[in-house]
């Protein structure tokens, strides 16, 4: 096992790396069990903007799996840490993918999973998590039809769920928001 948590740490230096880069400040989390009881996300990173508390995960084959309390650690430390919590994957010869928790897919067993051609196609890539450029979504046409009174709600109810999953705002705020 080993040598997989060889590879683990690679990886993860790796995208300490890729968010340096990109004007990050990023610390890696001390190695499992030492810091407290309650596990630490693997990489904080934060721009003076965004934060980000970062479960990173890598894997050759396909697809990544996420102990279902690992998910529940992550959203509890970034919830009181004031970061977003995200999911990094890297599967070999691709680049990281970013999710946050409530988008992936839930097994029977309430772990989590990743696969490869979903992060490929719904992930949030490193350009996109570091604010550098944006994928096109239906959110961006919504302003075409601003004429329109009931779909003002719509926009405003959507631009509040969004600003929460981005961890922007908190749940409380976001709630008090749409009474």
């Amino acid at each position: 096992m080993a040598n997989s948590n060889a590879k683990g740490d690679r990886r993860e230096r790796e995208l300490v790396n890729r968010l340096d880069e990109r004007g990050f400040a990023v610390m890696r989390a001390p190695a499992s069990g030492s810091a407290t009881e309650r596990e630490l996300p693997d990489v904080l990173a934060g721009d003076g903007e965004v934060f980000y508390a970062i479960e990173a995960k890598s894997s050759a084959g396909d697809p990544i799996y996420l102990d279902g309390q690992e998910i529940e650690n992550l959203v509890y430390f970034a919830q009181n840490f004031g970061a977003a919590p995200k999911v990094g994957v890297r599967f070999d010869r691709e680049d990281w993918y970013f999710f946050h928790p409530a988008d992936l897919y839930v097994t029977d067993g309430g772990n989590y999973r990743v696969k490869k051609e979903v992060a490929l196609a719904d992930g949030q890539d490193m350009d996109e998590l570091t604010g550098h450029s944006t994928r096109t979504g239906l959110d961006d046409y919504a302003e075409a039809d601003e004429g329109d009174e009931d779909d003002a709600d719509e926009t405003g109810v959507r631009d509040v769920l969004l600003a929460f999953e981005q961890g922007a705002i908190t749940l409380e705020e976001a709630a008090a928001m749409l009474e």
